[in-house]
């Protein structure tokens, strides 16, 4: 059996190693910024104008029905996705390789970001559907398949979904869990695992509602919290905070004394920023447009929901990566090693002694069990748009418990990597996705607006627009009372 692992490995690795390569490195950097600023100019900066509108749309959402959560529970559970591990070390970690100036291209990204957040939820809500119990299922598996009527895509899309939210991005998160209590509270891994399975499994066999529920509570209480600690921190050292701001843009622009020179240190500061807002937000990757379409638009038009994902962006990167960074720049430790929790513990422990170093496992806990959670309802999109039925949903249950275990105790990269791998072919064939149905972004959004300006309460009939065919549920977005 070793020498068979040994063998599937030797073959896989260099495989999985080029699409890494070819697409992440090669490709998907420079895909996903293009899409972003493609949308940006033709929405007309849609993600600036309508900020205070996004505001306005999330505080009516706070009511989902039969068929489906509300969007205030949508944005909790993208977001319970979104935050994790990465906004306390991965974050640290692009300081480490990109300097401070970073944290710039990270905003760049995040801004971006925006606007192709909301053109994919946007369409995941136009082409959603409901499923065998009445409720809405959509992402871009379905308007690949049916915007596009591409279901080889839709199906590839949905089988990378499902592996790597589904069964392997979760180890990642526990793995990343269990270091951190076990240096914090010295707990074993037995103790974690336990703990873990018990609490995941008591929300996840609850199913999508039952997740969205844990997310409405639990992700605000865990967000503000943090803002609020990197708050005080920022307000009592006010008087760095210019310095360290300038030191963010000197060293964006290669003008901070880096390894390579001037272009060196920019072309440095610009990957691994980017490379960092990417990753965190989640922006075009299509993982959150699959618990968007789950929502009850409100007001009732695919625009309104898009509008609401675009804000999870601006949580995401702009605030709590943000927090992250500025604890970091203000504490003035040593940014420096691939350890990320580490350098954001020493970090905390400046402002807080040894408090801040416990404070970090805690908040690592929360962001990453809060992941764990957001990964599988992705995941459990992608089997129901395979045709799964409810034992396929007990085998997915089982399994990501299972995945929980095993990321506790080990660390395989070459699973890791085979995950990336998948992401970014979901990725790559999202954004085809996107640039296809660009058009139709453009129509929802003209159509949105146009009633915003009438000083309408923006609805969405499918009637208006018989060009999109029956790639639409009509029975979903046809006028209210007709």
């Amino acid at each position: 059996m070793d020498s068979l692992l040994v063998l599937i490995e030797t073959l896989l690795a260099p495989v999985v190693g080029l699409v890494n390569r070819v697409l992440w490195d090669g490709f998907l950097t420079y895909a996903l910024l293009a899409v972003g600023l493609y949308f940006t100019v033709r929405l007309r900066f849609l993600q600036v104008r309508r900020f205070p509108h996004m505001l306005h749309v999330l505080g009516r959402g706070t009511a989902g029905d039969a068929s489906g959560i509300s969007p205030f529970q949508a944005l909790c559970t993208s977001l319970a996705a979104r935050v994790g591990t990465g906004n306390l070390a991965g974050v640290a970690i692009a300081l480490s390789l990109g300097g401070p100036g970073a944290m710039f291209w990270m905003w760049c990204t995040a801004v971006l970001g925006m606007a192709t957040a909301y053109a994919e939820s946007s369409l995941a809500q136009l082409y959603k559907v409901r499923d065998e119990d009445g409720n809405y299922r959509g992402g871009p598996a379905h308007y690949m398949a049916r915007g596009l009527r591409r279901r080889w895509m839709g199906t590839l899309f949905a089988a990378c979904l499902l592996f790597s939210y589904g069964l392997v991005f979760s180890s990642v998160q526990a793995n990343t869990m269990a270091t951190a209590l076990d240096t914090a509270f010295g707990l074993d891994q037995a103790t974690i695992a336990i703990g873990l399975v018990l609490l995941t499994g008591a929300i996840i066999f609850g199913g999508l509602r039952s997740i969205a529920r844990f997310a409405e509570v639990v992700v605000p209480f865990m967000a503000l919290g943090y803002l609020a600690l990197a708050g005080w921190v920022v307000v009592t050292h006010l008087d760095r905070v210019p310095e360290a701001l300038a030191l963010v843009l000197r060293s964006a622009f290669g003008l901070e004394p880096a390894a390579g020179g001037v272009l060196g240190g920019l072309a440095a500061a610009m990957l691994n920023g980017v490379k960092r807002g990417l990753y965190s937000n989640e922006a075009g990757l299509g993982s959150a447009p699959n618990v968007a379409a789950a929502a009850v638009p409100v007001p009732h038009h695919p625009a309104s929901q898009g509008l609401v994902q675009a804000f999870g962006v601006f949580v995401d990167t702009l605030l709590v990566c943000s927090a992250t960074a500025l604890i970091i720049l203000l504490s003035g430790v040593a940014v420096e090693g691939n350890d990320g929790v580490a350098i954001t513990q020493r970090a905390m422990t400046v402002f807080f002694g040894e408090w801040g170093s416990v404070f970090v496992a805690v908040a690592l806990f929360f962001f990453a069990f809060t992941t764990i959670i957001g990964n599988y309802s992705y995941a459990e999109s992608g089997l129901i748009y395979l045709g799964g039925g409810r034992r396929s949903l007990l085998a997915l249950r089982v399994a990501a418990l299972l995945v929980i275990v095993w990321g506790v105790y080990s660390k395989v990269q070459l699973v890791w990597d085979a995950a990336d791998a998948a992401v970014a072919v979901m990725a790559t064939i999202n954004l085809a996705a996107l640039a296809l149905l660009s058009g139709v972004v453009v129509k929802l959004t003209r159509d949105y607006e146009s009633q915003l300006r009438q000083g309408l309460a923006p609805e969405f009939h499918i009637t208006r627009y018989p060009e999109l065919g029956d790639g639409v549920d009509h029975e979903i977005w046809r006028e209210r009372g007709g």
